[in-house]
Protein backbone atom coordinates (compact mmCIF):
# COMPACT_ATOMS: atom_id res chain seq x y z
CA UNK A 1 0.00 0.00 0.00
CA UNK A 2 2.92 1.97 0.84
CA UNK A 3 4.33 1.74 -2.46
CA UNK A 4 0.85 2.42 -4.66
CA UNK A 5 0.92 5.96 -2.50
CA UNK A 6 4.30 6.57 -3.19
CA UNK A 7 3.63 5.84 -7.43
CA UNK A 8 0.52 8.11 -7.28
CA UNK A 9 2.17 11.06 -5.22
CA UNK A 10 5.42 10.99 -7.64
CA UNK A 11 3.04 10.31 -11.06
CA UNK A 12 0.57 13.25 -9.30
CA UNK A 13 3.80 15.59 -8.95
CA UNK A 14 5.22 14.84 -12.78
CA UNK A 15 3.20 17.34 -14.82
CA UNK A 16 6.22 18.69 -16.16
CA UNK A 17 7.35 15.88 -17.27
CA UNK A 18 4.44 14.97 -19.21
CA UNK A 19 4.46 18.20 -21.02
CA UNK A 20 7.75 17.84 -22.12
CA UNK A 21 6.99 14.54 -23.33
CA UNK A 22 4.30 15.84 -25.30
CA UNK A 23 6.27 18.51 -26.59
CA UNK A 24 8.74 15.52 -27.62
CA UNK A 25 6.41 13.11 -28.71
CA UNK A 26 5.02 15.88 -31.59
CA UNK A 27 8.88 16.72 -31.96
CA UNK A 28 9.68 13.31 -33.33
CA UNK A 29 6.53 12.61 -35.55
CA UNK A 30 7.23 16.15 -37.42
CA UNK A 31 10.78 15.12 -37.55
CA UNK A 32 10.24 11.64 -38.89
CA UNK A 33 7.68 12.40 -41.01
CA UNK A 34 8.97 15.74 -42.32
CA UNK A 35 12.33 13.72 -43.52
CA UNK A 36 10.64 11.22 -45.06
CA UNK A 37 8.33 13.93 -47.47
CA UNK A 38 11.98 13.99 -49.04
CA UNK A 39 11.52 10.42 -50.35
CA UNK A 40 9.33 9.02 -53.35
CA UNK A 41 7.49 6.56 -51.19
CA UNK A 42 6.52 8.97 -48.70
CA UNK A 43 5.17 11.73 -51.68
CA UNK A 44 3.55 8.54 -53.54
CA UNK A 45 1.43 7.87 -50.33
CA UNK A 46 0.16 10.97 -49.84
CA UNK A 47 -1.17 11.91 -53.29
CA UNK A 48 -4.90 10.80 -52.59
CA UNK A 49 -5.48 13.50 -50.27
CA UNK A 50 -3.84 16.15 -51.99
CA UNK A 51 -5.12 14.97 -55.08
CA UNK A 52 -8.32 14.85 -53.59
CA UNK A 53 -8.57 18.25 -51.19
CA UNK A 54 -10.17 21.01 -52.37
CA UNK A 55 -7.63 23.11 -50.54
CA UNK A 56 -4.35 21.22 -51.95
CA UNK A 57 -5.04 19.67 -55.68
CA UNK A 58 -4.37 22.89 -56.98
CA UNK A 59 -0.23 22.44 -55.79
CA UNK A 60 -0.94 19.19 -58.16
CA UNK A 61 -0.59 18.88 -61.99
CA UNK A 62 -2.82 16.49 -62.93
CA UNK A 63 -4.86 16.08 -59.19
CA UNK A 64 -7.84 13.85 -61.49
CA UNK A 65 -5.64 10.87 -62.99
CA UNK A 66 -3.61 10.16 -59.93
CA UNK A 67 -5.31 6.55 -59.37
CA UNK A 68 -3.78 4.78 -62.28
CA UNK A 69 -0.32 6.33 -60.59
CA UNK A 70 -0.30 5.15 -57.46
CA UNK A 71 2.67 3.60 -56.50
CA UNK A 72 2.61 0.96 -53.50
CA UNK A 73 4.96 1.24 -50.72
CA UNK A 74 8.32 -0.71 -51.49
CA UNK A 75 7.33 -0.96 -55.08
CA UNK A 76 9.43 0.56 -57.95
CA UNK A 77 7.53 1.46 -61.13
CA UNK A 78 9.81 4.25 -63.04
CA UNK A 79 6.63 4.73 -65.24
CA UNK A 80 5.08 6.05 -62.22
CA UNK A 81 7.84 7.78 -61.14
CA UNK A 82 7.96 9.78 -64.30
CA UNK A 83 3.96 10.61 -63.71
CA UNK A 84 4.87 12.25 -60.19
CA UNK A 85 7.67 14.14 -61.18
CA UNK A 86 5.76 15.96 -63.77
CA UNK A 87 2.49 15.93 -61.17
CA UNK A 88 4.71 17.77 -58.85
CA UNK A 89 4.11 14.79 -56.35
CA UNK A 90 7.48 15.00 -55.00
CA UNK A 91 7.95 19.07 -54.93
CA UNK A 92 5.21 19.44 -53.25
CA UNK A 93 6.11 16.70 -50.67
CA UNK A 94 9.70 18.26 -50.36
CA UNK A 95 7.77 21.27 -49.46
CA UNK A 96 5.53 19.92 -46.93
CA UNK A 97 8.46 18.23 -45.07
CA UNK A 98 10.23 21.89 -45.20
CA UNK A 99 7.33 22.70 -42.89
CA UNK A 100 6.71 19.59 -40.89
CA UNK A 101 10.48 20.52 -39.66
CA UNK A 102 10.00 23.62 -39.51
CA UNK A 103 6.92 23.24 -36.90
CA UNK A 104 9.08 20.97 -34.99
CA UNK A 105 11.83 22.79 -34.93
CA UNK A 106 9.48 26.08 -33.69
CA UNK A 107 8.02 23.67 -30.99
CA UNK A 108 11.34 22.37 -29.88
CA UNK A 109 12.46 26.07 -29.74
CA UNK A 110 10.06 26.68 -26.38
CA UNK A 111 13.33 25.93 -24.49
CA UNK A 112 15.31 29.06 -25.87
CA UNK A 113 12.16 30.70 -26.65
CA UNK A 114 8.81 30.96 -25.41
CA UNK A 115 7.31 33.22 -27.95
CA UNK A 116 8.73 30.76 -31.17
CA UNK A 117 7.60 27.62 -29.02
CA UNK A 118 4.20 29.27 -28.59
CA UNK A 119 3.89 29.90 -32.49
CA UNK A 120 5.31 26.08 -33.06
CA UNK A 121 2.84 24.79 -30.46
CA UNK A 122 -0.12 26.77 -31.83
CA UNK A 123 0.74 25.70 -35.47
CA UNK A 124 0.93 21.88 -34.29
CA UNK A 125 -2.35 22.16 -32.66
CA UNK A 126 -3.86 23.23 -35.94
CA UNK A 127 -2.28 21.09 -38.06
CA UNK A 128 -4.91 18.22 -37.27
CA UNK A 129 -7.76 20.59 -38.41
CA UNK A 130 -6.49 20.41 -41.92
CA UNK A 131 -5.78 16.68 -41.92
CA UNK A 132 -9.11 15.90 -40.79
CA UNK A 133 -10.84 17.28 -44.06
CA UNK A 134 -9.41 14.47 -45.74
CA UNK A 135 -11.73 12.33 -43.90
CA UNK A 136 -14.56 14.62 -45.92
CA UNK A 137 -12.82 14.46 -49.15
CA UNK A 138 -10.52 11.85 -49.38
CA UNK A 139 -12.59 8.36 -50.56
CA UNK A 140 -9.32 5.74 -49.39
CA UNK A 141 -9.78 7.06 -45.92
CA UNK A 142 -12.61 4.64 -45.63
CA UNK A 143 -13.19 0.66 -46.17
CA UNK A 144 -14.64 -0.16 -49.74
CA UNK A 145 -15.96 -3.72 -50.62
CA UNK A 146 -18.27 -5.81 -51.21
CA UNK A 147 -18.13 -6.41 -46.86
CA UNK A 148 -20.90 -5.08 -44.90
CA UNK A 149 -18.56 -3.12 -43.23
CA UNK A 150 -17.42 -0.23 -45.88
CA UNK A 151 -17.97 3.67 -45.81
CA UNK A 152 -18.83 5.45 -42.05
CA UNK A 153 -17.45 4.63 -39.30
CA UNK A 154 -14.93 2.08 -41.26
CA UNK A 155 -11.93 3.37 -41.71
CA UNK A 156 -9.02 2.34 -43.64
CA UNK A 157 -5.66 2.31 -43.13
CA UNK A 158 -5.52 5.69 -44.17
CA UNK A 159 -8.15 6.89 -42.33
CA UNK A 160 -6.97 5.49 -39.36
CA UNK A 161 -3.60 6.97 -40.20
CA UNK A 162 -5.64 10.68 -40.19
CA UNK A 163 -7.11 9.99 -37.28
CA UNK A 164 -4.35 9.60 -34.75
CA UNK A 165 -3.73 13.34 -35.06
CA UNK A 166 -6.35 13.93 -32.28
CA UNK A 167 -3.30 12.77 -30.08
CA UNK A 168 -1.25 15.62 -31.75
CA UNK A 169 -4.05 18.43 -31.02
CA UNK A 170 -3.91 17.50 -27.83
CA UNK A 171 -0.55 17.12 -27.01
CA UNK A 172 -0.06 20.83 -29.29
CA UNK A 173 -2.34 22.31 -27.01
CA UNK A 174 -0.56 21.13 -23.49
CA UNK A 175 2.72 22.62 -25.54
CA UNK A 176 1.16 26.08 -26.34
CA UNK A 177 -0.46 26.15 -22.43
CA UNK A 178 3.01 25.86 -21.17
CA UNK A 179 4.56 28.14 -23.45
CA UNK A 180 1.73 30.51 -22.44
CA UNK A 181 2.55 30.58 -19.21
CA UNK A 182 6.17 30.78 -19.22
CA UNK A 183 5.56 33.85 -21.31
CA UNK A 184 3.21 35.13 -18.86
CA UNK A 185 5.74 34.71 -16.20
CA UNK A 186 8.43 35.83 -17.83
CA UNK A 187 6.18 39.23 -18.16
CA UNK A 188 5.20 39.41 -14.87
CA UNK A 189 9.28 39.09 -14.22
CA UNK A 190 10.04 42.52 -16.81
CA UNK A 191 10.23 45.51 -15.47
CA UNK A 192 7.14 47.78 -16.78
CA UNK A 193 7.53 50.52 -18.76
CA UNK A 194 7.65 54.01 -17.78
Amino acid sequence: MHFYRDLINKIANSEQLGVHLCRIAIAVVFLWIGWLKFIPYEADSIVPFVANSPFMSWLYNDPANYLQYMNHEGALMPAHRLWHEANNTYGYSNGLGVVEIAFALLLLSHYISPKAGFVGALLCFLTPFVTYTFLIFTPETWVHGADAHTGFPYLSGAGRLVLKDIMMLACGFVAMVDSAKVIRKQGLRSPKAA
